[in-house]
């Protein structure tokens, strides 16, 4: 089940206070369950994958051909449609639906997201220059780039070149982010530290990629309390 993903929009940041007297920021997510629309069989398409829906969507807003694609399915249309590659198809049939349930023995997530849109942005902003001098004949060029290409040869400016322009609402994936708690109920998820993006933003929520072995919080916190327990070894 961890193979697929959620999506869920950022609510904002809050914190979370833990006995021992330690506080954790932690940014909220509303989390919206996941519906199978097609269950892809390995001898049609040559691998075994799952399609989910997310989200609502109105009738009037989709294409013919969407709204044909849903009727044949015999399902209610979703505004997003994503496929995930699956080791086994057993677990997923069309029409159930998966929501927070699925991280429950997860401790470690991947979320993907778009960063807040800044707009055009200088080299200094965009890409932490340090500008030009302010003194010695510089004149109304404090905060420019300096040079960006050559003379005769090769005569052009390198694609990827740091220069001013458009900074911001990129994707971008955080991994290893600590889910803190998940309040089922009210479809909630709340993870460590902060987030790319501004509030209302979509948020991709998968299992980690990578294999964690760092404790949780919850388990350094006990991990302590148990060294307290033990008595020291008595010093000759």
């Amino acid at each position: 089940m961890s193979e697929i993903a959620l999506i869920g929009k950022k609510i904002g940041m809050t914190r979370e206070f833990y006995k021992t007297g330690q506080v954790v920021p932690v940014t909220i997510i509303k989390m919206e369950k996941a519906r199978v629309i097609q269950v892809i069989d390995e001898q049609k398409r040559g691998y075994k994958a799952v399609q989910l829906g997310y989200g609502k969507i109105k009738n009037s807003k989709l294409t013919k051909a969407m709204k044909g694609y849903f009727s044949k399915r015999n399902t209610e249309p979703k505004r997003k449609l994503k496929e995930y590659r699956i080791s086994n198809a057993d677990n997923f049939k069309e029409g159930n639906e998966f929501g927070l349930e699925i991280f429950k023995d997860i401790k470690f997530v991947d979320t993907k997201s778009k960063t807040i849109g800044k707009g055009f942005a200088g080299a200094m902003k965009r890409h932490n220059f340090g500008g030009l001098r302010a003194t010695h004949g510089v004149s109304i060029s404090h905060r420019s780039h300096g040079s960006t290409g050559q003379r005769q040869d090769p005569g052009k400016v390198f694609k990827g070149k740091k220069m001013a322009g458009h900074m911001g609402d990129k994707l971008r994936t955080m991994q290893n982010i600590e889910i803190i708690k998940a309040d089922i109920e009210n479809e909630l998820l709340y993870l460590k530290g902060s987030i790319p993006g501004s509030k209302n933003t979509e948020i991709l929520v998968k299992k980690s990629v990578k294999n964690i072995h760092k404790k949780t919080i919850l388990e350094k916190i006990k991990a302590a309390e148990e060294a307290k327990k033990t008595p020291e070894k008595k010093k000759k």
